[in-house]
């Protein structure tokens, strides 16, 4: 199991600062989030920053983290725009950018706030969709026209294609072993992993259990087309100050068949960026 970081919350120049110290420190990843500033409670007071501004210092100032952001929210950009970001990011790291991706929070006034922006859910998952399509097209090196549910274009041809062919996909999906799947899990199986949604466990408050992430892996290695390649499970967690006690959430985590570990923490009064440090200096 690999183990990465979330820069939550600092400037561009400390968010470089931490993913720097991972990198020493011996974190297999570092993930920024893809938000944009509102003027509403609890997010007036927070600076939000370009992830893939921020992930292209990272890659020139690391040279082994696998690099993503916490994560991407495709409806919010245009296809063509993100395509050019994210073939970027991976020239600039040698192929080590990660797209998690998701329809954005429930209510985002990102969304509302625009004119033209869809808000409904359903829209926003098919246009999620229309995204992905175009960027895997976009991928090909080859002309290419798109006619999706939400996105129509002209011919389009990126020349070059990521450093290694594709650049890998995780999609949000919601699991709730209880309930037959939903469309983001057959969602997520079209793609190279997932970042696990446990029905009723908030991330930003709690995370899924060792049982309950152990049943959705063997749902996955009974469905996943193993000829598509390795498949990441994407758990969001936050390791105890105690490292014994560490060790055992990261044993039980991995016994389950996770393949990702990414420490998380989105209190703004607890992930400040001297917090970020300290946790970034502490060897995983």
């Amino acid at each position: 199991m690999k183990i990465g970081l979330v820069g939550s919350y600092g400037s561009p120049a400390q968010m470089v600062r931490l993913a720097r110290e991972a990198e020493q420190h011996g974190w297999d990843g570092f993930f920024t989030w893809d938000g944009v500033s509102l003027d509403e409670p609890g997010m007036d007071s927070i600076p939000t920053y370009d992830p893939f501004a921020i992930l292209a210092a990272v890659a020139t100032a690391t040279e082994r983290l696998t690099l993503g952001a916490l994560v991407f929210a495709p409806p919010r950009h245009r296809p063509w725009e993100l395509a050019q970001s994210a073939l970027t990011v991976d020239h600039l790291s040698g192929g080590r950018l990660v797209l998690p991706v998701g329809l954005g929070v429930t209510i985002d006034r990102a969304f509302t706030s625009v004119h033209g922006q869809p808000s409904a859910m359903r829209d926003r998952a098919e246009l999620l969709d229309d995204v992905l399509a175009w960027l895997e097209r976009s991928w090909t090196g080859e002309p290419f026209t798109f006619e999706g549910e939400h996105v129509s274009t002209g011919t389009f041809r990126f020349p070059q294609p990521p450093v290694r062919g594709r650049i890998p996909v995780w999609p949000v999906a919601v699991w709730d072993p209880d309930r037959p799947p939903l469309k983001s899990l057959n969602r997520a199986l079209r793609w190279d992993g997932m970042v696990p949604q446990v029905r009723g466990v908030d991330p930003e408050q709690g995370e899924a259990s060792p049982e309950q992430l152990a049943t959705l892996v063997s749902w996955i290695a009974a469905h996943h087309d193993a000829t598509r390649g390795p498949f990441d499970i994407v758990h969001q967690g936050r390791f105890s100050a105690d490292r014994g006690k560490a060790r055992e959430q990261a044993t039980a985590v991995a016994e389950a068949g996770v393949t990702w570990w990414i420490e998380s923490w989105w209190d703004p009064e607890v992930a400040t960026p001297d917090f970020l440090l300290e946790r970034a200096r502490q060897t995983p």
